[in-house]
């Protein structure tokens, strides 16, 4: 299996951790800074604000991985200094409950609530073998088939900083849009990681649904995609490796679409899996 990046940054020591890093200033309250590396058009990216949350919810609960985790974004969040708020919902032996709010200031020093999640905690390594599936990974080409940001004959307008903190191929076969030519299929698959060779881990699968590029893109729509609901189911703790990613849309109607991501590590598992709500901007 090829490497995603020559150079292997470990779990802790990596950009992705550094800018996910919390500070605990209280019980449930935790000083963040939302880099401005992450954004992509004009928007901080909603997966890397919901491994924010995630890694404050493992350090407020007593089980560290997340099971499943629902979030809502309410407002825009912004490159800068932002508070995170945690809160015990319940805990049990097997799984744990927290909620928590991400938040930021406005110019008169009023609090915006940006992101509400409610997530369930537990432990990836009790979890049985025993896997019953008719799911299968999706069949992408290998990893020198695939094109990456670099190979764009454009770049998309706006901010692309995230593109340079991945490391992201994608099938050709779902890069219509990037020639104006999309297929209408509203599917988007690649190979993914983090471009210093990071190897998944839980936090960063939280990550991985919600980095590429949106299906509606395929569809003939431009411009930003916002979420406005992400649940993220977490099914095994990831091989390293890169992961391949496959997303698609098949329903796309009063200007809200929905896209069903699966995540898959370099053992062939079903390691994610995720559903959210994006508001489309029509045009025309």
């Amino acid at each position: 299996m090829p490497e995603a990046a020559s150079v292997q940054a470990t779990v802790g020591d990596s950009e992705f951790d550094r800018d996910t890093a919390i500070t605990r200033r209280g019980p449930g309250v935790y000083d963040v800074d939302l880099s401005a590396g992450w954004t992509i058009i004009s928007a901080v990216n909603g997966g890397y604000l919901l491994a924010m949350l995630g890694r404050a919810l493992a350090d407020t609960l007593p089980h560290a991985d997340p099971f499943t985790v629902s979030a809502h974004y309410l407002t825009a969040s912004q490159p800068g200094p932002a508070v995170i708020r945690t809160d015990v919902v319940r805990t049990g032996r097997t799984l744990s409950t927290g909620q928590a709010s991400l938040l930021q200031y406005d110019d008169e020093g009023r609090e915006i609530e940006r992101i509400r999640v409610l997530a369930s905690y537990g432990d990836l390594d009790s979890l049985p073998d025993d896997v019953r599936t008719t799911a299968k990974p999706p069949a992408i080409p290998p990893i020198e088939q695939c094109f990456g940001p670099e190979d764009a004959p454009a770049p998309v307008p706006g901010s692309s900083a995230i593109t340079d903190r991945l490391f992201l191929k994608l099938d050709p076969s779902t890069l219509g849009w990037a020639l104006g030519a999309p297929s209408g299929n509203g599917e988007m698959r690649a190979w993914f990681g983090l471009s210093d060779g990071r190897d998944p881990d839980p936090l960063s699968l939280l990550l991985a649904v919600d980095a590429l590029p949106p299906t509606a893109f395929e569809l003939g729509i431009s411009g930003w995609v916002p979420t406005v609901e992400l649940t993220v189911h977490v099914r095994c703790r990831p091989a390293p490796g890169p992961l391949r990613v496959s997303i698609t849309t098949r329903n796309l109607a009063g200007g809200f679409l929905e896209e069903d991501a699966e995540v898959w590590d370099s053992a062939d598992r079903l390691v994610a899996q995720s559903r959210q709500l994006a508001r489309a901007r029509l045009t025309g």
